[in-house]
């Protein structure tokens, strides 16, 4: 019996056994198909077969809104800003909504379901247990992650290694519309700055929210030293995070006047800019002595793009006139303007001028210039070049 290969499995059969093919017919779409004699050289079998759904043969489906424009059953979703914003806090005033079937900042009603919380930073008990409470949820409806039980016996949960366990609970529990995963990163195997990482952390995520139709929020904070930029590359860690997630929420306040902003950064299904103002409230828990809790109380609807909003809020100012980075910055617009150089000698006048290398390594990504490789060893050398606009 004969056995088919392709042309490029013939080009290696060739180089490793030294046998002469012979070929037998075309596929009619100009690739050739051989056919060899059977040895004990001859390669394993492949197993792996990949097939096709022609599009005419799937649905088309309007995108299911848990909260519309915001929050899609089914989807994965980033939720990130700056520490002491109160991202749990809007998490749980989500989760309130849902359960409650009301509640959203627009006043629209929602779905009304079940919600799933992982947390590895606050203790459910003292911290968010009164949080919902505050914000008005039904506690019958709001499911803490606990406990995982394998063979070896009973363990904490991992969101890295536990995910299908966790999909096949939700799928038995039936009515689960919200799953939270706070931090984000705990889902992550590796270095969470390598984007292949972040993706294969990431990936379990997206397809427990495509099979159960679930929203799932996942909370994460943005890096340091970042302010001005760009909303979603803000997103601390690998720009993975912000590529998988179907929508990017954001939320930021002004430590001057404590005001605060949440507003979309990024949606791949629908409006992409908008948000509202909202208040991060502390109240004593009635009927539970010496307790109190925050919660958010939402305020009016506000306009414009997320890396606007987020300026507003935050007070971004550009460098003055004068100022080391601004100079920095015009250097380098100079020193690339005729096209890309190599990094040392554009180090090296840098230098000459009396600029800092971390002035320069500052001026550099605020113009976004990424170095790039040329050549291999000793005779490879970095390039840098001004970004196409």
């Amino acid at each position: 019996m004969k056995k088919t290969y392709t042309a490029e499995e013939e080009a290696a059969f060739k180089r490793e056994t030294r046998l002469e093919a012979e070929a037998v017919r075309l596929d009619g779409k100009g690739g050739a198909i051989y056919s060899f004699p059977q040895t004990q050289e001859d390669p394993p079998e492949i197993e792996t077969a990949v097939s096709f759904i022609r599009s005419d043969a799937l649905p088309v489906k309007a995108i299911n809104w848990l909260w519309h424009g915001y929050l899609a059953l089914g989807k994965l979703h980033v939720l990130c800003g700056r520490p002491g914003c109160g991202k749990t806090s809007i998490a749980v005033s989500f989760a309130a909504a849902v359960t409650c079937g009301c509640g959203w900042p627009d006043n629209s009603w929602s779905v009304q379901g079940d919600v799933v919380i992982w947390s590895g930073e606050d203790d459910p008990a003292d911290t968010l247990i009164p949080k919902l409470m505050k914000s008005g949820a039904e506690l019958s409806r709001v499911h803490f992650v606990d406990k995982t039980k394998d063979i070896d016996g009973t363990r904490a949960f991992d969101p890295s290694t536990d995910m299908d366990a966790l999909r096949r609970k939700i799928r038995l529990s039936g009515n689960v519309k919200l799953l939270v995963i706070d931090p984000l990163v705990s889902a992550v195997r590796g270095d969470d700055h390598k984007n292949g990482a972040v993706r294969r952390g990431l990936q379990p995520l997206a397809d427990l929210a495509a099979s159960e139709r679930v929203a799932v929020l996942g909370i994460s904070h943005f890096s340091k030293n970042s302010i001005g930029k760009d909303p979603v590359d803000r997103v601390t860690g690998s720009l993975a995070y912000g590529a998988a997630a179907r929508i990017v929420l954001a939320a930021s306040k002004d430590k001057s006047t404590d005001t605060r902003v949440f507003c979309r950064a990024k949606s791949n299904i629908g409006a992409d800019d908008g948000g509202f103002q909202y208040d991060l409230k502390q109240a004593p828990l009635e009927g539970h002595w010496g307790i109190v809790s925050s919660f958010v109380e939402w305020g009016s609807p506000i306009t414009g793009e997320a890396r606007d909003i987020l300026a507003t809020a935050e007070g971004t100012e550009k460098e003055p006139p004068g100022s080391a980075l601004t100079e920095a910055m015009q250097f380098l617009k100079d020193a690339l303007t005729n096209g890309a150089r190599e990094a040392s000698d554009v180090q090296e006048e840098a230098a000459a001028y009396g600029i800092s290398e971390r002035t320069l390594k500052r001026a550099r990504a605020e113009l976004g210039i990424k170095p790039t490789r040329k050549g291999f060893g000793k005779d490879g050398c970095f390039i840098w070049s001004l970004p196409d606009l």
